[in-house]
C-alpha cells in the first residue's frame, strides 16, 4: 500500500510538471504554453529599433467553454492567429481582452478583437494614453479594479502603482495562483529594459504591494521572457531598489 501511494504521488508530480511546460502551439510567430489548469501563456514577437526582435508575453484564462485574453499580440496578424486557435482549435468563446498598459506590445493587435466584436478592457488611464500615442485603445474603461468571471472562475485585474508605466496593471487568477505581471515584472536576470515611460522611484514599492497582496503565488508571468514563481517579484523589486 505504501509503495502504491508513493508511486501515485510521484506520478502526480510528474503530470503537474509536464502540464506546466506543455507546448500547445509553436511556430516562428506564435507560441502557446500551458501554465496551469485554467491558464496559458501566449508569446508573439515585436520588432523594435532599440532592442531588436522582442518576445512579448500575454496570458489566456479559460473556463467553462470561454476564454479571456490578457494583452493582445502587437501585430494584428498574430492576434488573428491567436483568436483562430482559441475558437477553431479549442472551440472556445472569447469573452474579452484586457490591455495591461498603453504600449504597443499590449494593444497593437486590438483591432483583430474589435472586428470580431470582442469586448476590450483597459484602465481609463490606459485608454487615454493609448489615444494620445495613436494606438488602438480598449473600448471599456475602469478605474483601479476590474473583476471578470468565466463561469465560476474569477479574474481580478488591479492597479497597484507606477513602475514600467504610470498605468501598468496586473491580472490574477486566484484559483490557480497565477499572476500576469506584464511589463511591471522582469524575468530573472533581465535588465531594466525600456524606461521611456517608467517611474523607477515607485517601482519597488509597487512590487512590494503585489507581494503583500498575493503571498501564495505559484506562477508569475512577466511581460517578456520566461515565467517563474515569486522570485521574479523579488528580483524586480531588488533591480529597482
Amino acid at each position: 500500500m505504501k509503495f502504491s501511494y508513493l508511486a501515485f504521488f510521484f506520478l502526480y508530480l510528474s503530470c503537474t510538471a509536464s502540464l506546466a511546460q506543455e507546448v500547445m502551439v509553436e511556430d516562428e510567430r506564435l507560441k502557446i504554453l500551458r501554465l496551469s489548469e485554467h491558464t496559458f501563456q501566449h508569446i508573439t514577437y515585436l520588432q523594435t529599433d532599440s532592442f531588436g526582435k522582442v518576445p512579448c508575453n500575454g496570458m489566456i484564462v479559460v473556463n467553462e467553454g470561454k476564454a479571456l485574453v490578457v494583452d493582445s499580440p502587437a501585430e494584428e496578424e498574430d492576434a488573428d492567429s491567436l483568436l483562430k486557435w482559441l475558437t477553431t482549435e479549442m472551440g472556445l468563446e472569447v469573452s474579452g481582452v484586457i490591455a495591461t498598459h498603453f504600449h504597443e506590445d499590449c494593444l497593437g493587435g486590438l483591432e483583430a478583437f474589435h472586428r470580431q466584436q470582442i469586448p476590450s478592457y483597459g484602465s481609463k488611464l490606459t485608454i487615454s494614453l493609448a489615444k494620445e500615442s495613436g494606438f488602438s485603445s480598449p473600448k471599456l474603461g475602469f478605474d483601479r479594479l476590474l473583476s471578470l468571471k468565466l463561469g465560476s472562475l474569477e479574474v481580478s485585474t488591479q492597479f497597484f502603482g507606477k513602475g514600467h508605466t504610470q498605468d501598468n496593471i496586473v491580472c490574477f487568477v486566484e484559483e490557480d495562483q497565477v499572476l500576469f505581471g506584464g511589463c511591471l515584472v522582469k524575468e530573472l536576470g533581465a535588465g531594466k529594459g525600456n524606461l521611456a515611460d517608467a517611474d523607477t522611484l515607485s517601482w519597488t514599492t509597487t512590487i512590494q504591494r503585489l507581494i503583500n497582496a498575493y503571498p501564495k503565488i505559484e506562477i508569475v508571468v512577466p511581460g517578456h521572457g520566461e515565467s517563474g514563481d515569486q522570485k521574479l517579484l523579488d528580483y524586480t523589486a531588488e533591480l529597482f531598489r
